[in-house]
């Protein structure tokens, strides 16, 4: 027999077409995940989209139909829905959870259809850890949304995209280094084909005349190439994997970086740098990050337009500007460009939450702290990227502020996930602190 799954609010503020991937499935939605979504729908950002967008889902459904008694049809090879009312707990469990909340309310309808269910597997399914253990305590069959989440051993994966070789052609490794090409047969390395813009470390020679080469697969060429070490505007790499992070956004073949790492690896300042450094080739180099404070600092409403508005959460990308900027001499060539930039307003801050309906031509765009963004958020800044745009993301996928986001669910590692082998796409994850020793310190022991 089908299954039944109730769901909790949290699976449809996080996912609104979660109703569509359960199979065969049936659904059940407590009357009071209804109110809790009523509660969210006015507002602007993705837990009222999804609270609207799964209201409208429902509507459509059940549009000049009634609940029977499994409730109504969701779609070909797929199970009923149905909106159960509140129902109490059973009366051994009473006692157990005297405050009216929300979360018990959910919890009693999920015991309840069970228990009049008897022979079909029926289990709660909600992102919510507490309730979860709640449920455990009270002998519920409880489960997390695991649909969109990337597995484990995934995840390791994309932090381990770099491989490093031991090269034993010396000949081939010296044509990679040192000839007219610098390119070499990926044959000597792999017996398959590598993924697009595979990233390579090369370690040859002997003992201390041992060196090592950043090479990638070049996809378009077929062949192994050299990554040599440039220089961003003033920024030059301090490790490989910043080698490898500025030749993939100086690198015009590549319209879409992923740059993952921990505080101070240098992901904001290395795609800043290599902004300016193409700014002839775009019309607009354009700054953004999701508006997300960190814990519950919430400082309130701020006063003044737009730009006033979003100041405050674009200021790290202003540190990393000046940092660029003390690189130059005050009055140099290249300090003043980056006055005239702002002045002239070629260097742009646009909040994330207008950019719905745009559509961005030739334009370099920065979205900072990307873990905060859920999978939909990803694909609708991706998709208005029109002719000549190149989209950088970066964050750190394991300092997540979004309650209903973690390290496998967020849009920055769904990212790296999908687009994994896309020629037109990139992924470095940055290993190495490098903003300073007491920074670096701070990350590994606190």
């Amino acid at each position: 027999m089908s299954k039944i799954f109730v769901l909790d609010t949290n699976v449809i503020l996080h996912d609104y077409k979660a109703l569509r991937k359960f199979q065969d499935n049936d659904l059940v939605i407590p009357i009071a995940v209804v109110e809790e979504l009523d509660k969210f729908k006015k507002g602007t950002d993705a837990l009222s989209f999804n609270a609207r967008g799964f209201m409208r889902e429902i509507n459509k459904l059940t549009d000049g139909k009634k609940f029977g008694p499994r409730g109504v049809p969701i779609g070909k090879n797929l199970g009923f829905i149905k909106i159960e009312p509140n129902h109490p707990f059973p009366p051994e469990y009473r006692d157990l959870f005297l405050d009216d909340i929300q979360d018990h309310r959910i919890l009693s309808t999920a015991m309840w259809v069970r228990d009049n269910n008897p022979g079909r597997f029926t289990a709660l399914v909600t992102k919510d850890i507490n309730l979860r253990l709640k449920a455990k305590a009270a002998g519920m069959e409880v489960q997390d949304y695991l649909t969109d989440r990337i597995e484990e051993d995934r995840l390791d994966q994309s932090q381990k995209e770099i491989q490093t070789l031991v090269a034993d052609d010396s000949a081939a490794l010296q044509k990679l280094a040192y000839g007219q090409d610098n390119c070499m047969d990926w044959r000597v390395l792999s017996k398959t084909r590598p993924s697009p813009n595979q990233l390579y470390k090369l370690q040859w020679g002997q003992g201390d005349g041992s060196s090592v080469t950043c090479a990638r697969y070049d996809a378009k060429r077929d062949c192994i190439v050299l990554v040599r070490e440039k220089e961003a505007y003033g920024i030059r790499p301090r490790n490989d994997e910043q080698k490898f992070a500025i030749d993939a956004c100086l690198n015009p073949d590549i319209s879409l970086v992923s740059l993952t790492g921990g505080a101070g690896t240098g992901k904001t300042l290395l795609a800043l740098a290599s902004a300016l450094e193409q700014e002839k080739d775009f019309d607009k180099i354009i700054l953004s990050r999701p508006t997300v404070v960190l814990g519950n600092q919430d400082i309130g409403f701020l006063p003044g337009d737009q730009k006033s508005k979003m100041s405050p959460y674009l200021m790290p990308l202003m540190d990393n500007l000046e940092v660029i900027k003390s690189v130059f001499r005050p009055g140099s060539r290249q300090y003043l460009k980056i006055e005239n930039l702002l002045k002239d307003e070629k260097l742009l801050i646009m909040p994330l939450a207008y950019i719905r309906g745009r559509s961005l031509g030739r334009s370099f765009f920065i979205i900072d702290e990307a873990q905060n963004l859920t999978p939909h958020e990803i694909k609708t800044v991706i998709t208005r990227a029109a002719e000549g745009t190149k989209i950088v993301f970066t964050g750190d996928i394991f300092q997540i502020d979004q309650p209903y986001l973690d390290q496998w669910s967020n849009g920055l590692t769904h990212l790296g996930e999908k687009m994994s082998g896309q020629k037109v796409f990139q992924h470095v994850f940055l290993r190495k602190g490098e903003r300073s020793e007491l920074s670096e310190l701070a990350a590994k022991l606190l």
